[in-house]
C-alpha cells in the first residue's frame, strides 16, 4: 500500500491565505481519501493495545496469548485422538480394545471442551484490554476534536463526522477480533499441522496442505481487493445519507418552512441510491469469493484424502491415520472459510481507523505557546492595537482598528451586517490568531496566556444561542457546572426566566429539545444570559444580546444586562442602537475600520452616520408604535399583521 502523506496543517497564528487553502487541502483529504497508510495506522494503535502505564493490561495480553497456545494446542490434539478411537475399535479386537476406545472417545470429548473453553477463557480475558483501547482512543479523538479550530468546526459535517468516528471506533473492536482470535490462531493451527504431517507422513501431505492454504489466501487476497473500491464506495455514499440525514433533520423547521420534504427525500435518497449499487457490486462479487474458496479447498481436501488412501492402500498408514488427516484438514480449513471475511473485515477495519486517525493527526490551529502563563485579571482592560484580521486571503475583515475598554468600563461597537463586529469576539476568546497588531488583556497578549485562563475569565452572551438537549437547569448551571440549584436558581431570576420557568410543566427539569428547540429566542436568550451570570466573568461580551427578543422584552432585561455590566469590563456588539446608549463609548464600524467613536450625545451632535443609523432606527420604531396604536396592540411588534408590510 502507498503511504498517504501527512495531512497538510494549517500554519499556526495565520487566519486567512495559507490556511484556508490548508483547511481546504484538509477537507479534501478527509472526504475522497483514497489511498492508506495502515502501517502509520498500525503504529499508532499499538500503544493502546500495550499501555506503557498499566500492568494489569499487559499481563492480560500475555495471559490471553497463553490461553491461545493452550487452545491451539488441545485443537490439533483433538484429530489425534479421534483417529486412535477409530484404530482402537478395529471388529473382533475385544473388550479391553473397546474400553480403550471408549476412554479415547471420552478424552476426544474433553479435548474438544477444553478447545472451546481455552478459547472462550481468552476472549474474556482479553476484552479488558480491547475495550480500554476503544475507549482510550474514541475518548482522545473526542478531547482532540473540541481542541481543532473554529474554522474546522464550520467547514466539518456533524452526520459525516459523527459517522467516521462511529466506524473508527468498531474498527477497532472489528481489527482486535479479527486479528488476534481469527488470523493469528489459523497461522498458529496450519504450522502446526504442517508439521505432524512431515513427522508423521511424507512431505507431500504438507506440501499439498501448504498448496492448498497459499492458493486459497491468493485467491481471496486478489478478490478481496478487487472488493475493496466498492466496500469504500460504500462507505462514501453511507457518509453522505448520513449526513444528509443529520443536517435536514436539523433543520427541520426549515425544511417545513418552505414545503421542501420531498426535495429532502430526494437528496436522501440519492445517496442511498448510490449505496445500495455499492451493496450490490460487493455481494455480487462476495458471490465469486465463496465460490472460488469452496473450489480451492474442496480440491486441496481430496488431493490430501487420495494420498491418505493410498498410504491406507499400501499399508503405510491406518485407517484411523486416514481419519485424522481429514480431521486436521476440515479444522484448519473452517477458519479459512473466514479468511476472505477476515481480510475484507481487517482492512476495512483499518481503513475506518484511517479515517478516524486523520482527524487526529490534525494539528489545532490555535495552541498555548510554550511556556504560557495564565490570565491574570486585575482590571480587565482591553485594547485592541492596529489589529488586522481575515478569514479568506482576498478579503480582509479588520483593516487596522485601534481602541480599548478600559478597566470597569461599557464600550460598545456598532455599524452594519458585515462591518466585523461579531469577528471582535471571536478574537478576544482567541478562536482565531490575527494576521498582525495584538489584542492585549491587562497588558498581556491574548497570545500568551492559556486559552483555558482565557476563556475562563469571559463571560459571552452570543447573538445566536445554541443550547443542549437537556434540562433548563443543566443549561444554565453549564455557566459554572459546580454551581448549587440555589445558584442557578438565583441566576434564573437575574436573568428574568424564572417566571417562564415557573409556568413550565417541570420547572427548571423540563428539556428544552434539540439545540434548544422548544424554547423561544427570547427564552434561549434569556438562558444564555442566566448562565453567563452564573459564570461571573470580569469580562463581559455581549453579542447582539437582545437581538432574538421584541421590544417590549429587550426593555425589561436591559436591567438586568446593566446589573451583570456593572463594575465588568464590557464589550457590547449591539445591531440595535438603543441598547447601547448608556455605554461609556461607541465605537462606529465600517468595513472594518473605525469610522466614529464617542458617547451616544457626541455622535448625535456630529450627524455623521452614528446619527444616520439613529434617525432610521428611531423612524421604523416610530412607525411601528403607529402601527400598534393602529392595531390596539400591546407590542407594536406584534401588532402588525401577515402580510401588512
Amino acid at each position: 500500500m502507498n503511504q498517504s502523506p501527512k495531512p497538510p496543517v494549517p500554519p499556526k497564528g495565520v487566519p486567512g491565505g495559507a490556511a484556508s487553502s490548508a483547511s481546504a487541502a484538509i477537507r479534501r483529504r478527509l472526504d475522497v481519501e483514497q489511498s492508506y497508510d495502515f502501517k502509520g495506522t498500525l503504529k499508532t494503535f499499538m500503544p493502546y493495545l500495550w499501555p506503557k502505564d498499566r500492568a494489569d493490561l499487559r499481563a492480560r495480553v500475555i495471559f490471553a496469548l497463553a490461553a491461545l497456545l493452550i487452545a491451539k494446542i488441545t485443537t490439533v490434539a483433538v484429530p489425534f485422538l479421534y483417529g486412535d478411537a477409530v484404530d482402537a475399535l478395529t471388529p473382533g479386537s475385544g473388550l479391553q480394545a473397546a474400553a480403550i476406545a471408549i476412554s479415547l472417545i471420552i478424552a476426544y470429548g474433553v479435548a474438544r471442551i477444553m478447545m472451546q473453553a481455552f478459547a472462550q477463557l481468552r476472549d474474556a480475558i482479553f476484552a479488558k484490554v480491547a475495550f480500554n483501547a476503544v475507549r482510550q482512543i474514541a475518548g482522545r479523538t473526542f478531547r482532540h476534536i473540541h481542541r481543532l479550530s473554529l474554522r474546522f468546526h464550520l467547514e466539518r459535517r456533524t452526520g459525516g463526522l459523527q459517522r467516521v468516528i462511529d466506524r473508527g471506533t468498531k474498527g477497532i473492536d472489528s481489527l482486535l477480533s479479527w486479528t488476534i482470535f481469527s488470523i493469528a490462531p489459523t497461522i498458529l493451527e496450519l504450522l502446526l499441522v504442517c508439521g505432524i504431517m512431515l513427522w508423521k507422513f511424507d512431505v507431500w501431505f504438507a506440501v499439498v496442505t501448504l498448496a492448498t492454504v497459499a492458493a486459497y489466501a491468493w485467491f481471496t487476497l486478489i478478490i478481496t481487493n478487487w472488493r475493496v473500491k466498492y466496500r469504500r464506495e460504500m462507505n462514501d455514499s453511507d457518509t453522505e445519507a448520513n449526513t444528509k440525514a443529520v443536517d435536514s433533520l436539523l433543520n427541520f423547521e426549515t425544511v417545513k418552512y418552505f414545503n421542501a420534504e420531498e426535495h429532502e427525500a430526494g437528496r436522501f435518497d440519492k445517496a442511498m441510491n448510490i449505496f445500495a449499487r455499492a451493496s450490490e457490486k460487493t455481494q455480487t462479487s462476495l458471490s465469486i469469493l465463496n465460490t472460488g474458496q469452496a473450489a480451492i479447498i474442496a480440491l486441496g481436501l481430496v488431493g490430501v484424502m487420495v494420498l491418505a488412501a493410498i498410504g491406507v492402500a499400501e499399508g503405510r498408514m491406518t485407517v484411523g491415520e486416514l481419519v485424522m488427516v481429514n480431521a486436521f484438514l476440515v479444522q484448519l480449513y473452517v477458519p479459512l472459510n473466514l479468511l476472505g471475511t477476515v481480510y475484507r473485515e481487517i482492512t476495512q477495519a483499518l481503513i475506518d481507523m484511517e479515517k478516524m486517525f486523520d482527524h487526529l493527526r490534525l494539528d489545532p490551529e490555535i495552541e498555548d505557546r510554550p511556556g504560557a502563563q495564565p490570565l491574570v485579571v486585575k482590571g480587565g482592560e482591553i485594547r485592541f492595537e492596529n489589529v488586522r484580521f481575515s478569514y479568506e486571503p482576498d478579503r480582509e475583515i479588520l483593516k487596522g482598528i485601534s481602541f480599548s475598554v478600559p478597566a470597569g468600563k461599557t464600550v460598545a461597537v456598532v455599524g452594519p451586517s458585515g462591518a466585523g463586529k461579531s469577528t471582535l469576539s471571536r478574537i478576544l476568546y482567541r478562536f482565531y490568531d490575527i494576521s498582525s497588531g495584538a489584542v492585549t488583556i491587562d497588558g498581556q497578549d491574548v497570545r500568551d496566556v492559556t486559552q483555558k485562563s482565557l476563556r475562563a475569565a469571559i463571560g459571552i452572551v452570543p447573538q445566536d444561542t445554541v443550547l443542549f438537549n437537556d434540562t433548563l437547569r443543566y443549561n444554565i448551571r453549564y455557566g459554572r457546572l459546580d454551581a448549587s440549584d440555589e445558584e442557578v436558581e438565583a441566576a434564573a431570576r437575574l436573568a428574568q426566566i424564572e417566571p417562564f420557568i415557573a409556568k413550565a410543566p417541570q420547572g427548571f427539569n423540563t428539556m428544552v429539545g434539540e439545540r434548544g428547540l422548544k424554547l423561544s429566542g427570547g427564552e434561549k436568550q434569556r438562558v444564555a444570559i442566566a448562565r453567563t451570570i452564573l459564570k461571573n466573568p470580569p469580562i463581559l461580551i455581549l453579542d447582539e444580546a437582545t437581538s432574538a427578543l421584541d421590544t417590549h422584552t429587550e426593555r425589561e432585561i436591559q436591567s438586568a444586562l446593566k446589573a451583570v455590566a456593572r463594575n465588568r469590563t464590557a464589550l457590547v456588539i449591539a445591531h440595535r442602537l438603543s441598547t447601547v446608549v448608556d455605554a461609556d463609548e461607541i465605537i462606529v464600524l465600517v468595513d472594518g475600520e473605525i469610522v466614529e467613536r464617542g458617547t451616544h450625545t457626541a455622535l448625535l451632535a456630529r450627524a455623521g452616520t452614528y446619527a444616520a443609523m439613529w434617525n432610521r432606527q428611531r423612524e421604523a420604531a416610530e412607525a411601528r408604535e403607529k402601527l400598534a396604536e393602529a392595531f390596539g396592540a400591546d407590542d407594536p411588534i406584534a401588532a402588525v399583521p401577515a402580510g401588512a408590510a
